[in-house]
């Protein structure tokens, strides 16, 4: 009987993986197959004229996701594994129970009050910081200031992809928490035993021993960020672009906030295109989750189910 529901368990996330993807490849297929110009004069939202055909809205639109997750990773990842060493190896018990407590309630927030709390608190707090960067590192393309004329209002690229970090940031810590728990206890006495340090044994048998969980907490936070829709639609100012000026206003948008706001008044067809672009958002997961399991896999010999 347990074989058995094990097997259906396996077989059933399968069978819904599969019909996720045939819906989505069936209802995108009309959009995919119609001409640029036709599919300009039915849907309103694309605008091949003006460089806005479907294919390029989607390049925009993936591009503008990458962008916003891989600020919120850069900046969660080290701050969610620093945490997690904090209340795993250096904290007291109970000041370690209190973050643990107070790290995952963070989880439960909804989407919809950390965009609220970006858009009142977070974007006016930061745009002085943003304006500093703008002034004394414009010269780096990434925080160009924006074009003279433009009000610089603070809700950019940067500021969601900060809000998407605190947002990824206890799932992150969460996860390796929890594998810097399990290493063996015999693995950090031996390194203390041999004269290391606290952070020496660290490194020598906690990160060996969880990097295949930090890779894992990474790719699930991650995964939390691609598919962000109200956080984002909220705080950013949204346009299509491929610019690289994270300091700019109407210059990105992530493929979930796009279809967010177009999907209250598309017709069939603009409704078959919007899938598509969640089609392209399904094949991005994928691949993450893919990429994932290669880097897991290439260090299983160092894992602690092994």
């Amino acid at each position: 009987m347990f074989k058995g529901l094990s097997t259906g368990a396996g077989a059933l996330i399968l069978v819904t993986l599969a019909a996720v993807a045939t819906f989505l490849l069936v209802e995108a297929w009309p959009a995919f197959t119609m001409s640029s110009a036709e599919l300009g004069e039915t849907v309103s939202f694309i605008k091949p004229d003006n460089g806005q055909s479907l294919m390029q809205i989607i390049g925009y639109l993936v591009y503008g996701t990458l962008v916003m997750s891989a600020i919120a990773l850069i900046i969660a990842t080290p701050v969610s594994i620093g945490i997690a060493l904090f209340i795993s190896h250096y904290a007291p018990r109970r000041l370690a129970q209190t973050l643990g407590y107070l790290i995952d309630l963070l989880a439960a927030v909804p989407s919809v009050v950390y965009g609220l709390w970006g858009v009142a608190i977070l974007v006016p707090f930061l745009e002085p910081f943003f304006q500093f960067l703008a002034d004394y590192l414009g010269f780096i393309p990434i925080f160009a200031p924006p074009e003279s004329g433009e009000i610089f209002t603070g809700r950019v690229a940067m500021a969601a992809g900060i809000v998407l970090a605190i947002m990824i940031l206890p799932i992150i810590t969460a996860v390796s928490r929890e594998v810097f728990l399990q290493t063996p206890t015999l693995h950090e006495e031996a390194a203390l035993a041999m004269g290391a340090t606290r952070w020496e044994m660290i490194k020598m048998a906690v990160f060996p021993f969880g990097r295949s969980g930090m890779v894992g907490a990474t790719m699930l936070g991650l995964g939390r960020a691609l598919g962000e829709t109200m956080a984002v639609l909220m705080i950013i100012s949204p346009g299509l672009t491929f610019s690289p000026n994270i300091l700019q206003p109407n210059q990105h948008n992530t493929v979930a906030g796009y279809i967010a706001l177009q999907f209250p008044e598309a017709n069939s067809m603009g409704v078959n295109s919007l899938i598509a672009m969640g089609l392209a958002l399904f094949v991005i997961t994928l691949l993450v989750n893919m990429l994932a399991r290669w880097i897991v896999s290439r260090r299983s010999e160092f894992s602690g189910a092994n």
